[in-house]
């Protein structure tokens, strides 16, 4: 199986992807962890988290308390966030008309990149004329299977991609997958059709958006959401006033990057 990044299975270094088992691990608790909390969450032996999590602190990327002697993500990380936003070339492109495209609609704009099954915002926009805008902050994340920015990248994937991500959310999914695959596959057939995909409160029960995919200068791909409370962004309005702003919003990123049309593979 081909990972995101474009490897395999055979090219992984176990000790690294370990470490970034136990960072993952930490990142999404609650609170900080124990080398034993880290070891029953990862399946790594306590020895072995031991001495990959003193690695990780001598390091910056995680922290140590010396009171609990528990562990929360260090600074280090912080830093290479901020990296890799000064690298991105296209949020800069983009932000422009985002944010014309947030300020027309009354909506908030969220930028995100593929993490595992789910799409991690690594931008937000919030309009400035808006009252009550949606809650989504920069590290948030929206499940592929059911938000409308998941699904149009799923949709704009390549087809071998396509249905490799298929068949991760269909194991992860278990028993909801018979359920869940046929809206999924409506979402793709509506990209296709429309170019962008609707959720009208099927991620959140509250909240009404759409989504279309963009791809960067270097082909890095990322999925965009405009949405917010459903009892101001009602269905009619998403489709019939913001969808034809939104496709016009993509053809202007586009033009500027020298695609003629969303690249759909």
């Amino acid at each position: 199986m081909t990972d995101p990044m474009g490897g395999s299975a055979k090219d992984e270094v176990t000790a690294l992807a370990r470490g970034l088992a136990v960072l993952k691990v930490v990142g999404d608790a609650a609170g900080p962890l124990s080398n034993r909390d880290l070891a029953d969450a990862t399946g790594i032996p306590k020895a072995t988290v031991s001495r990959l999590a003193a690695t990780l602190v001598a390091n910056g990327y995680l922290r140590q308390s010396p009171d609990t002697e528990r562990f929360t993500l260090g600074p280090a990380l912080l830093d290479m966030s901020t990296r890799y936003l000064r690298h991105f070339d296209l949020r800069s492109l983009a932000r422009p008309h985002l944010t014309a495209l947030a300020e027309f609609a009354g909506a908030s704009v969220h930028v995100g990149v593929r993490d595992e099954l789910d799409m991690l915002i690594i931008d937000s926009i919030r309009p400035r004329t808006a009252l009550i805008t949606s809650r989504i902050e920069v590290g948030s994340r929206m499940t592929i299977a059911t938000s409308a920015a998941g699904r149009a990248y799923l949709a704009a994937l390549p087809p071998a991609d396509r249905e490799d991500l298929l068949g991760q959310i269909k194991l992860a999914s278990g028993e909801n997958w018979a359920e869940l695959a046929p809206r999924i596959m409506a979402g793709i057939e509506e990209h296709a059709r429309l170019g962008y995909c609707a959720s009208f409160g099927e991620w959140h029960p509250h909240i009404h958006a759409l989504g279309f995919a963009l791809r960067g200068p270097r082909g890095e791909r990322y999925a965009v959401s405009c949405g917010g409370p459903a009892y101001l962004l009602p269905r009619e309005t998403m489709v019939g006033r913001i969808a034809p702003r939104l496709l016009e919003t993509v053809r202007q990123i586009n033009a500027e990057m020298g695609i003629s049309a969303p690249a759909a593979g």
